[in-house]
C-alpha cells in the first residue's frame, strides 16, 4: 500500500518546494531587480524620508489649493483596504443623481468649463492615482487663484506632468494628481491648516 502512496507524496512534496516556495521566491527577487520601485509599492516620500502616499493609489485632496482626483467608491473614499467601484449600473438613480450633484458642483466651481466624463465617474478600483489632462486645465484657474499664482504658471506645471499612453496607444494621456500637488507644494507652497 505505501508503495501506492509514496510516488503521490514525494511528488506533492516536490511541487509544493517548486510551485510554493522556489517558483513565488524566484519571482519576487526578478521584481525588486528589474521593477524595484513599483514592486516596493511605489511608495512618495517627503524630504525627511516618511511616506506621504504611493504614486500608483489616490489620494482624496479636496482642498482648493490642490489638484483633485477623480471621485473615488472605495469604501468611504480613497481606502485602499476597501478598494472597488460602487457596481451602480448607468441607469440607477443614486448613481444619476450623485453624477449631478457633483456635475452641479464642478459647474459652480468651473464657470463655463466643459466637464471631464473622469471629474465626475469613479474608476474600477475607485482608488485611479491620474485624472485625464482636461480634467486638471479644468481645475488650473481654481488652484492658481487659491495659490495666488498666475493661470499660466500652473497650466505649464500641469503640462509638465502629463504622460503618454504606453508604448504610445494603450491607455490614454494622463497626470498623476499626486506629481502634480507635490510640485505645487514645493515651488507654490501655501499655508497649510492640518489635514488635506
Amino acid at each position: 500500500m505505501l508503495r501506492h502512496f509514496r510516488p503521490a507524496i514525494v511528488m506533492m512534496a516536490l511541487f509544493t518546494l517548486i510551485l510554493g516556495l522556489a517558483y513565488p521566491l524566484a519571482i519576487t527577487g526578478i521584481a525588486d531587480v528589474l521593477f524595484g520601485d513599483q514592486a516596493a509599492g511605489s511608495l512618495v516620500r517627503d524630504r525627511a524620508g516618511a511616506v506621504i502616499g504611493s504614486s500608483l493609489i489616490a489620494q482624496g485632496f479636496a482642498r482648493p489649493e490642490y489638484l483633485h482626483p477623480r471621485p473615488s467608491a472605495a469604501g468611504k473614499g480613497w481606502d485602499p483596504m476597501n478598494s472597488g467601484g460602487s457596481n451602480l449600473g448607468p441607469m440607477d438613480k443614486k448613481l444619476i443623481d450623485r453624477v449631478a450633484t457633483d456635475t452641479a458642483a464642478l459647474r459652480a466651481e468651473n464657470r463655463g468649463a466643459v466637464i471631464p466624463a473622469d471629474a465626475v465617474t469613479t474608476s474600477g478600483s475607485g482608488l485611479d492615482p491620474d485624472v485625464s489632462p482636461e480634467n486638471a486645465r479644468m481645475q488650473a484657474p481654481r488652484i492658481a487663484a487659491s495659490r495666488g499664482i498666475p493661470l499660466e504658471v500652473v497650466e505649464a506645471l500641469i503640462g509638465s506632468h502629463e504622460q503618454e499612453p504606453l508604448l504610445g496607444f494603450i491607455g490614454q494621456p494622463r497626470i498623476n494628481v499626486l506629481a502634480v500637488n507635490r510640485a505645487l507644494d514645493a515651488r507654490y507652497l501655501v499655508a497649510q491648516p492640518k489635514g488635506r
